[in-house]
């Protein structure tokens, strides 16, 4: 009985530690910072794309300087608009990023999750060039943790194999080939339903002091991709031998 429930019982430490930081960062926002220091607040750590490629005839210095166009391609992602948008980052991230964390281990784990959040930055700088409205929110880095965890999760003595495994050796499976976990009709269909859901009810990203905008999407299609592509280099389990 112990055993079965000890993946959701033992929250890896690295991921209560993230939660704990989102939670502090929101708790210090909304309790300590007044409106107008929220909104410095956000100009120094959420992800502007203005401050890259501002657009003609807009004069604006943003603070922080190059310490900050540097920083804020992570730092974005620990910033939320509301406790709506926390919690449900953190539905996600319990799932994807416990069993990531189990695999990586918590030096990895967090390199990981630096990546994917810059990566999905990346792209969102591509598409919205010289965009004044701030992008915050964990998806990004989600969206990787997410296209990670199924490159394993569904293997032969997963954690969600056909003959599941509950011992932490289940997250130590070899991987699947990108090409073969791209195909498999259990992920399709949840990728449909998961990037279904972010677009219906708008999650993911939101503008400075409350004023909605559209899902990021690009954001969580950069931090998937460059979880797929960037999983073999983070991944400590060596791929398996090619038989003979």
């Amino acid at each position: 009985m112990s055993r079965r429930t000890e993946p959701i019982l033992n929250l890896p430490t690295v991921i209560a530690g993230l939660i704990a930081a989102f939670g502090l960062v929101h708790a210090f926002r909304e309790l300590v910072l007044t409106p107008s220091q929220d909104v410095d607040f956000l100009l120094l750590f959420a992800f502007i794309p203005a401050r890259y490629a501002p657009l003609p005839g807009i004069d604006i210095a943003l603070p922080g300087g190059l310490a900050a166009d540097i920083w804020t391609f992570v730092s974005y992602a620990f910033l939320h608009g509301d406790l709506t948008h926390l919690g449900v980052n953190v539905l996600w991230l319990l799932p994807f990023g416990s069993a990531v964390a189990r695999r990586f281990g918590t030096a990895r784990f967090v390199a990981f999750f630096a990546a994917t959040a810059a990566a999905g930055a990346l792209l969102h700088l591509a598409t919205h060039a010289g965009e004044l409205l701030p992008m915050i929110g964990a998806s990004a880095a989600i969206s990787g943790f997410m296209a990670a965890a199924m490159r394993f999760v569904f293997q032969v003595g997963g954690p969600l194999g056909v003959f599941r495994n509950t011992d932490h050796t289940a997250y130590l499976v070899p991987a699947a080939p990108l090409a073969a976990t791209l195909k498999d009709p259990r992920i399709l269909g949840f990728l449909i339903v998961w990037f279904g859901l972010n677009i219906l009810f708008g999650l993911g990203s939101v503008g400075m002091l409350g004023v909605d905008q559209p899902v990021a999407w690009q954001a969580h299609i950069g931090g998937f991709v460059a979880g797929l592509l960037l999983f073999p280099v983070f991944d400590p389990v060596p791929l398996p031998r090619a038989a003979d």
